[in-house]
């Protein structure tokens, strides 16, 4: 994985660059424009700014060469996420996702999609392995869930549900295609947040929608078009710079996940800790709500705020949103800080509690 990773890292590193000639900028420039010339009869893709745009074309370009797939861009995880739901349901389907996964997504299906007739049913994620998937269009999986950071085996979900016609569906926003490969384990799409790990830097919005399917990749560009969920220019620019630095990002952040575990496992503060095994994601359970609020607002080294993914440490008690988890459980998104002072502060404010 790490080899075939750095040839990714590359191809992404250079998808803009390699094809420039003398004197063009290395970084996309921010094009801001709602009209083309187009006179006559129209000879170019280039026809209106709600289809197109050269700069988020960059930030597409360079997703896509980590995702080895077609990419199109959205202005959020939440609208790459509605896209990938209407071009793979219709009325009368039924989908399956995961009651423990990105509560959003269970929001759009039942209060949006169920008025068109479209249903689903949410179950554990560690019971998809044993689920009969034959009722469903559409399995929509999240590995590791997020806030609970429980597991599936994507290979093993894409075989069930290929060999019932469903389509599967992954959302890699928590691992990104550095740390997990959904559409080399057999899922048909996968959506993600770029907001988090792949920008980076908690400043823009960003999503997207990868497949290698000719067909869904046609009717996903299809529904960006009509709907009009472009990304906004300054958005894409921002989202390609983040990128420049993930796999370094990524390579701090997992170390500095792994120190931390190293040092609170077994810390009388602390419950239960939950770890994947791999990213940047850490759970830790405490006895209680206001515990778990003091060791978020008490550590100096940790930012109070949702959504995960930065180069800051941040937390939140995840059960203030109505996830399915307890009252004292907080999910810790480890960032890039010094990894020696970053364990310490995090120690120091478990011993004060």
């Amino acid at each position: 994985m790490e080899k075939e990773n750095a040839k990714r890292i590359i191809a992404m590193l250079h998808a803009r660059s390699g094809s420039l000639e003398n004197g063009e900028p290395i970084s996309p420039p921010i094009v801001t424009t709602a009209k083309y010339a187009l006179a006559g009869t129209p000879n170019t893709p280039y026809t209106y700014g709600r289809d197109i745009n050269p700069t988020v074309e960059a930030a597409e370009a360079a997703i896509a060469a980590l995702e080895e797939a077609s990419v199109v861009a959205f202005p959020s995880g939440m609208a790459a996420i509605t896209a990938a739901l209407m071009v793979t349901a219709k009325a009368g389907d039924r989908i399956l996702v995961p009651s423990d996964g990105y509560y959003v997504t269970r929001v759009m299906l039942e209060e949006i999609l169920a008025a068109h007739d479209i249903q689903f049913d949410a179950i554990p994620t560690k019971a998809f392995a044993t689920t009969d998937l034959s009722p469903y269009a559409v399995v929509w999986c999240e590995t590791p869930s997020n806030p609970g950071l429980d597991l599936c085996s994507v290979r093993s979900i894409a075989e069930n549900a290929k060999a019932t016609g469903a389509k599967i569906v992954v959302d890699n926003t928590t691992l990104t295609p550095l740390l997990q490969r959904p559409l080399d384990l057999g899922a048909d799409i996968v959506v993600s947040s770029d907001t988090k790990a792949m920008a980076g830097h908690s400043d823009c919005l960003f999503g997207h929608v990868a497949t290698r399917d000719t067909a869904i990749f046609a009717k996903i560009a299809k529904w960006r078009k009509v709907s009009g969920s472009i990304p906004d220019p300054f958005a894409a620019f921002l989202l390609h710079r983040g990128l420049m630095t993930l796999d370094m990002r990524l390579e701090r952040m997992c170390t500095n996940a792994v120190a931390i575990l190293d040092r609170v496992e077994t810390h009388a503060a602390i419950e239960a800790v939950k770890y994947p095994g791999v990213g940047f994601v850490i759970g830790l359970t405490f006895a209680d709500e206001p515990t778990a609020e003091a060791f978020i607002n008490d550590c100096p080294a940790i930012f109070a705020s949702t959504s995960f993914g930065g180069v800051h440490t941040s937390a939140e008690r995840r059960a203030r949103w109505g996830d399915d988890v307890p009252d004292g459980f907080v999910r810790l998104s480890v960032g890039c800080e010094p990894t020696t002072e970053l364990v310490a502060a995090i120690e120091a404010s478990l011993d004060a509690l």
